[in-house]
C-alpha cells in the first residue's frame, strides 16, 4: 500500500464510520467522543505547569487495554511522578474505561493524518509511548519517530499473512521501523521481524494478558453469597463473551439438560441483546434481579460491566463466546488461570494461546450444538478428564507470566523512566 492509498482508506473510513452512526450507537459514540478533543486535551495539560514527564499508552480497545494494565499499574506505583495518558481508538474500551482511576486522563485518539498527529503530539507531548499489540496508525507513529520520541509496542504477534511480509507492504515496514522497540508473545513473531530484518529491535517478552489475569484470580475478589448459593451443588458452565451464534449452540443443551445450572455473560449488554437472550433461554433472571431478590432460575443472565473474569472461578465448565465470528474468540485466559476447561467455536486460530491449550487437551472447539452436546456431556461424566484439562490450564498460564516485568527491565536498563 502506497500513502496515497492510505489517506483514501483513512478518509473511506471515516465516511463509513458517519454512515454507520446514523443506525449504530457505536459508530456514534466513536464521532461523538472525537469532538474538541484538542481543547479537552490542552485544558488538561494547562492544568500542570509543563514540566512534569508525561508517558503516553494507546490500547485500540477493552482487549488491548488488558494488556497494557499490568504496565500502567507497575509504572504509577514505582514511578509516581509520571502523569499518565492512555487513548482508545474504539468506544468498546473508551466508554468503558474513560474514568480508569489510574491514568491521568483518558482520551480518544484522533482519527490517523497529518494534522492530527502533529497537534495531538505537540499538546501531549509526551517522553514516552507504549502502544499496545497492534494498531499501526502511520502519522501518529512517524511523526514520534521525527521528534526521537521512543515508542515501544509491547505484546505484539505477528502472522504471515499480514502486510509487514508481503512484497506491497513497504508503507507497513516503514510504519514498524517508527517502533524504538518491539516486545512479542512468541518466537514465531521474531522469527518474522528477521525475514525482513527488524529482530535487532525486538525482545520476547511473552504476553502480559497472563500476568492480568494472575492479579486478577490471586486478588480472590469475592462474589455475592446469593451467587454462591446459585451455584452450590450443582454442575455450572459460564459463558463469557457470546454472540447470538454461541447462544445458539449452547440453547438446546439447556433445554435437555434442566439440571445444569448455567451463567451466561454476553458481549454485549445493551438493552435489545439482553431481550433477544431472554427470548431464547427459558426460566432466566437477571444478575441484576438475582442478587436482590433469590429466584429458582436455572439460568442467570450477567447484565454489567466487569464481573466476568471473577465470574470463571464458580464454572466447572467454561464456554467462551466468538469463535463463530470471523474476528474470532475472546480472552480464554480469565477462564484458563482458574484451572477450568474451556470450549470455543471453530474460529480460534489466531490465539496462540487457544492452539496450545487445544494441543493439550484443556481446550476445546466445537463445531455445531451437536458436537458441544457430546463434549459437555463427556467433561460433566468424567471427572478425570475433567480433572486434566483444569489441571494443564492453570498450569499454562502460570508459566506463561513474567512479561511485565521484562519490559519494566527494558525501562530501567535503557534509563527510559527515571524516579
Amino acid at each position: 500500500m502506497t500513502l496515497f492509498l492510505y489517506n483514501i482508506f483513512i478518509r473511506v473510513y471515516v465516511l463509513g464510520i458517519r454512515i454507520a452512526s446514523i443506525k449504530s450507537n457505536k459508530a456514534a459514540l466513536w464521532l461523538s467522543g472525537r469532538k474538541n478533543i484538542f481543547n479537552e486535551l490542552q485544558n488538561w495539560r494547562n492544568k500542570y505547569s509543563g514540566n512534569e514527564k508525561l508517558i503516553w499508552f494507546h490500547c485500540a480497545s477493552l482487549g488491548e487495554f488488558e494488556q497494557a494494565r499490568p504496565i500502567i499499574e507497575s509504572i504509577k506505583e514505582q514511578y509516581p511522578a509520571y502523569k499518565i495518558l492512555l487513548t482508545f481508538f474504539s468506544p468498546s474500551g473508551y466508554e468503558i474505561r474513560k474514568n480508569y482511576n489510574k491514568v491521568d486522563a483518558v482520551f480518544y485518539l484522533p482519527m490517523d493524518n497529518k494534522r492530527n498527529a502533529i497537534k495531538f503530539i505537540n499538546i501531549a507531548n509526551p517522553t514516552l509511548v507504549i502502544w499496545v499489540k497492534y494498531e499501526y496508525w502511520y502519522y501518529f507513529l512517524t511523526t514520534l519517530k521525527q521528534r526521537n520520541i521512543p515508542v515501544l509496542l509491547v505484546s505484539a504477534i505477528f502472522r504471515e499473512s499480514q502486510p509487514f511480509f508481503k512484497w506491497y507492504g513497504g508503507l507497513w515496514k516503514k510504519i514498524l521501523k517508527s517502533f524504538s522497540h518491539v516486545f512479542v508473545q512468541n518466537e514465531h513473531s521474531i522469527e518474522l521481524l528477521k525475514l525482513i530484518k527488524l529482530d535487532s529491535n525486538s525482545t520476547l517478552s511473552g504476553d502480559t494478558r497472563f500476568d492480568r489475569v494472575i492479579t486478577i484470580a490471586e486478588k480472590g475478589n469475592q462474589l455475592p453469597a446469593s451467587l454462591l448459593n446459585f451455584c452450590e451443588g450443582n454442575k455450572i458452565i459460564v459463558a463469557g463473551s457470546t454472540w447470538e451464534e454461541d447462544e445458539e449452540e449452547i440453547v438446546h443443551y439447556t433445554k435437555i439438560h434442566k439440571d445444569i445450572k448455567l451463567i451466561i455473560a454476553p458481549h454485549e449488554i445493551d438493552k435489545e441483546r439482553i431481550l433477544e437472550i431472554q427470548k431464547l433461554f427459558k426460566n432466566t433472571i437477571l444478575y441484576s434481579d438475582f442478587i436482590v431478590a433469590n429466584h429458582d432460575a436455572q439460568i442467570i443472565i450477567i447484565d454489567n460491566i466487569g464481573l466476568l473474569s471473577t465470574l470463571y472461578q464458580l464454572a466447572d465448565v467454561v464456554y467462551i463466546g466468538g469463535g463463530f465470528n470471523q474476528s474470532g474468540i475472546h480472552n480464554i485466559l480469565e477462564a484458563a488461570v482458574y484451572g477450568k476447561p474451556i470450549i470455543f467455536g471453530p474460529v480460534y486460530e489466531k490465539f496462540s494461546e487457544a492452539l496450545d491449550l487445544v494441543n493439550n487437551g484443556a481446550a476445546f472447539s466445537i463445531e455445531n450444538a451437536l458436537e458441544l452436546e457430546c463434549l459437555l456431556d463427556k467433561l460433566f461424566n468424567e471427572e478425570n478428564l475433567r480433572a486434566n484439562a483444569s489441571q494443564i490450564s492453570k498450569s499454562y498460564v502460570y508459566k506463561k507470566r513474567g512479561a511485565t516485568n521484562i519490559i519494566l527491565q527494558y525501562f530501567q536498563a535503557n534509563r527510559l523512566l527515571i524516579n
